[in-house]
């Protein structure tokens, strides 16, 4: 942990980022960091967080009330680092005057690109073709060999059309797919049709999961909503792993209820689901959904940008998802 003593705000950083982030933050606060690719543990942040005025976190991070506690009345704000914030607890932030901001507006096009991925590699058999060449196994080319399936043609059920869904849609429709979606709202500035959730499931071929994780999204997608699928159709998750059952998953998987999934997030990272590693017909990625250099810079300058107007700039963030009175360091 690093922490030069200055009479700057003190911010807390819980994992290292790439090193235009880390000057921007050095070039502004005393900072002081977790040094490590392993997240540290819940003891060591609750440690960090003491006295400092911001925190910048992990989606791994629970900023809950035991650490609102540990870092006592001067903090606030806390940055995170992800677009989703179910880690945080926003009411309990904003009870005691923390601002709290994400990285909204940067990560849509990567998680677009890489849902796009994943259904190609999916449909395809991209991963499944890879893994058989590199274990040795015998193969020669014939008209039946491996056939999988294409993007274009197929419907495509988006549920949860905000900015990240909306170009998965985009790019969907440039395959040539046709796109309805299951929303909270209406969207009466996008073409495609919203449908019950319910009904979305019985008429798609592939389903792409980009809701944020709630109580009422918890296990979404379960035993009753996997049977409504078609036998041919296949899921796809790169929102929040516990939207979806896992054990329910594994089971449609192997029953031939469903005919593929293809995951990014998973219920307990980083820890998967034992029964979803022996199916082929399951494309897996250790959460990269946003995982480009100009992205994750791009994130944590967004983080840079929140922390710098609260402490520097005694004005709310753009992207702050609450607001409360600010509060001076003095």
């Amino acid at each position: 942990m690093t922490s030069p003593a200055t009479s700057r705000p003190r911010v807390y950083l819980s994992r290292r980022l790439l090193p235009p982030v880390m000057a921007a933050l050095e070039a502004s606060f005393d900072l002081a960091f977790h040094d490590g690719d392993d997240p540290p543990a819940r003891a060591e942040v609750l440690a960090g967080v003491r006295g400092v005025a911001g925190f910048l976190a992990m989606i791994v991070d629970r900023v809950d009330d035991e650490l609102l506690a540990a870092a006592g009345p001067q903090l606030r704000v806390v940055a995170n680092f992800a677009v989703g914030y179910d880690n945080l607890d926003v009411p309990g932030l904003t009870a005691r005057g923390v601002v709290a901001a994400n990285t909204p507006g940067v990560i849509a096009d990567a998680t677009a690109e890489l849902t796009l991925g994943m259904m190609l590699a999916l449909g395809r058999r991209i991963a499944e073709g890879d893994r058989a060449l590199r274990t040795g196994e015998p193969w020669r080319w014939s008209p039946a060999f491996m056939l999988g399936w294409g993007l274009t043609g197929r419907r495509l059920g988006i549920v949860g059309l905000g900015e990240i869904g909306g170009r998965v849609a985009r790019l969907a429709t440039a395959h040539g797919m046709e796109v309805v979606h299951a929303s909270r709202s209406e969207r009466p500035d996008v073409p495609y049709a919203r449908l019950p959730l319910d009904e979305l499931l019985a008429t798609c071929d592939i389903v792409s999961l980009h809701c944020p994780l709630s109580a009422e999204t918890r296990h979404l997608i379960g035993p009753r909503e996997l049977r409504l699928m078609p036998p041919h159709a296949s899921l796809v998750n790169t929102s929040r792993g516990p939207v979806v059952d896992e054990a329910a998953l594994v089971a449609a998987l192997r029953e031939g209820v469903i005919a593929g999934a293809a995951l990014d997030v998973f219920e307990e990272e980083p820890r998967v689901q034992p029964g979803l590693l022996s199916l082929e017909n399951v494309v897996l990625v250790p959460h990269l959904g946003s995982a480009t250099v100009a992205v994750r810079e791009a994130m944590g300058l967004s983080c840079v940008a929140a922390l710098r107007a609260v402490l520097l700039g005694q004005r709310l963030p753009a992207n702050a998802l609450n607001a409360p009175p600010l509060r001076s360091t003095t």
